[in-house]
C-alpha cells in the first residue's frame, strides 16, 4: 500500500464532507419547501370538501324536513308532476 495514501484519505474526509453538506442543505431546504406547499394545497382541500359536505348536509336536512312535513302530500305531487311531463 502506498504510504501517501492514508493523508490523502485524511485529507479527502472532510473535503467530502464540506461538498456534501453544500449540496444537502440546499437540497433539504428545497424538499422543505415543497413539503410545505403540499401541506397548505392538502389544507386548501380538505376546507373545499369539508365546505361542499356541509352543503350537502344542509340540503340532506331540507329534504328530510320537506318528506316528514308533507308525507304522502309530497309523494302524490310528484306523482301529479309526472302526469304532466307525460301527457
Amino acid at each position: 500500500m502506498n504510504p501517501l495514501f492514508i493523508p490523502i484519505l485524511a485529507l479527502m474526509i472532510p473535503i467530502v464532507a464540506i461538498l456534501a453538506s453544500m449540496i444537502g442543505k440546499p437540497w433539504l431546504a428545497l424538499k422543505e419547501r415543497q413539503m410545505e406547499i403540499e401541506a397548505r394545497m392538502i389544507a386548501e382541500k380538505a376546507a373545499q370538501y369539508a365546505s361542499h359536505t356541509q352543503l350537502l348536509e344542509q340540503r340532506v336536512r331540507v329534504l328530510e324536513r320537506i318528506v316528514t312535513d308533507k308525507g304522502i302530500a309530497v309523494a302524490d305531487e310528484i306523482e301529479r308532476l309526472r302526469d304532466e311531463r307525460i301527457n
